[in-house]
């Protein structure tokens, strides 16, 4: 009898093991999601930090595909689970194409900004297309519109050493989100206010010519930066990008960040434009990734390591911890985008 209970108690015991065992199994179940991502985000996704509370707090992985933030909107994305483009104006895009998402959330924000050298930031400065103010750089978009319009070239301005008129290189309007955003922002300054319907069909033929001067352009915003960082100020001496590119940089890269820190020069338009990165959830499944990359330690790391202004860092006073001078800690001088209607018939028009 003293055998026989013995061995039903191994028996429970083997029983509540194995039924603990697929308890824990199935609460520790990580669960993958895909989607499409804009470049300048992929720093952040691929964060051991990020991964880490990702799988740990929310047992999720988030896999991607990197695609420009209008190809993202406008193409098939059957299979995906979230889109994540840049601005909000990508999502008004998706809604014209595909209807209402699942959900959709701002997770981070940055504006958009120009980077040169310091010569040409020098050169700017002389000729009164931007002015320094406790060592942070702006550049009056009207002004520098003019100089463009006007095919100004760059020895006119102080730089002899530099090929061809002033222009500002951005990525592809038609495919990417940076360069979408600065046509936007050069709408506007044509128009001199927001660009609208109103006033749209005036000033399209004026920004097509500015556009068909810049040649090839590149359809990612990481693509972009990359080659301004190593081709030098003779291929690319201005380019407009996201002011979280640098930040990101320095903090990844600190022994070449050291080594260039003295001849990067960050600018700001005035006005500029707020890229703001909204999350696109498809399914339910892509809803997960919402709450998630706006956990407070995703958000502060998003900041700290990637240089996005994020809810909780939007006007961040730490920004001396990155090692790059010139960074303002608040935007004052900010536009709207022109709405999504009117940036559709600027991409059409430049496409």
């Amino acid at each position: 009898m003293k055998t026989k209970l013995i061995g039903l108690g191994i028996l429970a015991a083997v029983i509540i093991a194995a039924a603990a065992y697929v308890f824990i199994s199935n609460s520790q179940t990580v669960t993958e999601i895909n989607g499409y991502v804009g470049g300048e985000k992929i720093g952040l996704l691929e964060d051991e930090e990020v991964q880490d509370i990702l799988r740990d707090r929310y047992r999720l992985v988030i896999d991607y595909a990197k695609a420009g933030s209008i190809d993202m909107v406008t193409d098939d994305a059957e299979g995906r689970d979230f889109l994540f483009p840049s601005n909000q104006t990508a999502l008004e895009l998706y809604k014209q194409v595909h209807g209402d998402p699942v959900k959709s959330e701002i997770i981070l924000n940055t504006p958009i900004v120009l980077y040169t050298r310091s010569a040409v930031a020098q050169a700017l400065v002389d000729s009164g297309l931007a002015v320094v103010t406790n060592g942070v750089y702006t550049v009056d978009m009207e002004k520098l519109t003019e100089t463009i319009e006007a095919g100004t070239t760059w020895e006119e301005i102080g730089l002899p050493q530099l090929y061809g008129s002033v222009s500002v290189g951005t990525t592809d309007p038609t495919k990417s989100n940076s360069g979408n955003m600065f046509a936007g922002l050069l709408a506007n300054t044509l128009c001199g206010g927001v660009a609208d319907e109103s006033n749209l069909a005036e000033i399209l033929p004026r920004l097509q010519n500015i556009f068909q001067k810049l040649g090839y352009m590149e359809s990612s915003s990481s693509d972009l930066f990359d080659q301004f960082l190593k081709t030098g100020m003779g291929a690319k001496p201005l380019i407009a990008g996201y002011e979280n590119q640098l930040l990101e940089f320095a903090v990844e890269n600190p022994d070449t960040w050291e080594q260039v820190k003295g001849d990067i020069v960050i600018m700001y338009p005035t006005p500029t434009v707020w890229s703001s990165h909204v999350y696109i959830a498809l399914d339910e499944a892509g809803t997960a990734g919402i709450d998630a990359l706006l956990d407070e330690d995703i958000q502060r790391l998003a900041w700290e390591k990637h240089g996005f202004r994020t809810g909780v860092y939007d006007t961040p006073t730490d920004a001396a911890r990155f090692g790059v001078s010139g960074i303002a800690e608040e935007l004052t001088q900010v536009a709207p985008m022109p709405d999504a209607n009117t940036m559709d018939r600027i991409i059409k028009a430049l496409s």
